[in-house]
């Protein structure tokens, strides 16, 4: 019986100097630093913003962790300084430099990268659904009093009984549990499937607003498999889609400078449809880097994902 054929070696890092990834570092935290220390200025003055404080507020993934830049897999920082990341258990020395060493990482979490992987994979190849006008929002009002709407410092645009009116006259076809959860008790038999957890990937699909938000949620969990900038880009298309989420809304936020978007008419539908398409082009390619980096940490000896 012949002898297995040995493992293929891993390619070469790629090299950075150290004027080089200093300045990819300092340049993510400049970029980050343009969404963090406006959020930490209106928590330190006890301001709470509804479209911009979300993402820190929901997520709960701190600014400092956002603003720290490491490099992803396959580079090598050179240079004294680099040193630094060898005080994290995931990082090692070597001929080329310090590199990002998966193995610890995936020690720990193997399981979720492995769950991750099969999640977005299964997102990506459904087909994307743009039908649902941005309804669950106003499915997270519906038939409240005014004590109980979560937003109730910012006026709604039209009484109770008109906004029962409008989520009545369209179904509900909201793909996303962690936004049905937050339905109200009665709106939830309205909605076309009823979601839960145990479901998620049967139904999540690349259409879907906050499916596309989440994408910062999965960057994050997955670093320092993926670069810092990976988790920026992430984070900047959930801080635009936010605002949509929040001009389709129920909620007047004239105050804050946000027309909405009314999607009470055909016209306000076709501008939420428009809007959604573009954020679902703009997810693609990240949700892909996101697929790979995932394909590569479990599989680092082979050439391309396996979806």
């Amino acid at each position: 019986m012949s002898a297995l054929a040995p493992a293929p070696a891993a390619a070469p890092p790629l090299i950075l100097a150290e004027d080089q990834w200093l300045a990819r570092a300092q340049a993510h935290e400049a970029r980050v630093r343009a969404w963090t220390d406006p959020h930490q200025a209106r928590a330190a003055r006890g301001e709470k913003h509804p479209v911009h404080d979300f993402l820190f507020t929901y997520y709960g993934h701190r600014p400092s962790w956002l603003r720290r830049w490491f490099p992803g897999p396959g580079v090598a920082l050179t240079g004294p300084a680099a040193r630094a990341f060898l005080a994290r258990a995931e990082y090692r020395e070597t001929e080329y430099g310090v590199v990002l060493d998966p193995a610890p990482v995936l020690a720990r979490r193997r399981a979720f990268v492995e769950w991750l992987r099969g999640f977005l994979a299964a997102c990506a190849g459904r087909p994307a659904f743009f039908g649902c006008f941005g309804l669950h929002e106003w499915a997270m009002v519906y038939r409240q009093t005014p004590e109980e709407i979560r937003h109730n410092h910012y006026p709604l645009r039209f009484p109770p009984a008109e906004i029962a009116r409008i989520v009545e006259a369209q179904p509900l076809r909201c793909s996303h549990y962690d936004a049905f959860r937050f339905f109200t008790t009665p709106a939830r038999p309205l909605n076309r499937v009823q979601l839960a957890r145990e479901t998620t990937s049967e139904h999540e699909q690349p259409g879907c607003l906050h499916a596309n938000m989440d994408l910062y949620k999965w960057a994050y969990k997955l670093a320092p498999l993926v670069p810092a900038e990976l988790v920026a880009d992430c984070f900047e298309l959930a801080r635009d889609i936010r605002e949509l989420d929040m001009r389709a809304s129920p909620y007047d936020l004239a105050a804050l400078g946000y027309s909405p978007v009314k999607i009470e008419t055909p016209e306000g539908r076709a501008d939420y449809e428009r809007a959604q398409r573009a954020f679902a082009e703009r997810a693609q390619p990240l949700r892909a880097r996101l697929l790979a980096a995932c394909h590569h940490a479990l599989f680092p000896h082979s050439s391309r994902p396996n979806t």
